[in-house]
C-alpha cells in the first residue's frame, strides 16, 4: 500500500539481520524493485542503492554508480537492461563479492545498537576515553 506499518517494519528488520541469504535476496530484489513490475532497471537500483548509502555509511570505494553497472555488467544475461527475480537470485549467489556488497549495504547492526543505546553510539564514548588518555 506504499506504507510500512510497524509490524512490517519489525518484520524486514529481523529478515536482514537473521534471515537466510534466499531470503534476503527476494527481500532485496522487492526493494529495489520500486514500480513492483517484476523487475529491476537500472535507474531503479541506482536510486535505491544511493538512498541506501546516505543512511547506511559502509566502507565502500565504489561509487553508487561503479556499484550499477558491476551489477548489471555481471548478471545481466540476457542484456535487456532489466533483472528478473531469477537472473537477479542466481547472478548474486554465484558472485561472492557482489553478495558481500548487498549485505553490507543493508548490514543494520549499527542501528540496532543505537536504538539499545538510546541513540547513543557506544563506540563513541569508547573512542573519546581513548583519545582523552
Amino acid at each position: 500500500d506504499g506504507y510500512i506499518d510497524f509490524m512490517e517494519y519489525v518484520a524486514a528488520l529481523s529478515l536482514v539481520l537473521k534471515g537466510k541469504v534466499d531470503q534476503k535476496l527476494r527481500w532485496y530484489f522487492k526493494l529495489y524493485d520500486v514500480d513492483g513490475n517484476g523487475c529491476i532497471d537500472r535507474g531503479e537500483l541506482l536510486n535505491i542503492f544511493k538512498a541506501i548509502r546516505s543512511i547506511n555509511r559502509c566502507n565502500e570505494t565504489m561509487t553508487a554508480e561503479e556499484f550499477t553497472d558491476m551489477v548489471f555488467d555481471k548478471i545481466d544475461i540476457n542484456g535487456d537492461g532489466e533483472l528478473s527475480l531469477e537472473e537477479f537470485m542466481e547472478g548474486v549467489q554465484k558472485d561472492e563479492m557482489l553478495l558481500d556488497i548487498l549485505t553490507r549495504s543493508l548490514d543494520l547492526t549499527h542501528i540496532v545498537r543505537l536504538i539499545q543505546n538510546d541513540g547513543e553510539n557506544p563506540h563513541e564514548s569508547e573512542q573519546e576515553a581513548q583519545a582523552a588518555q
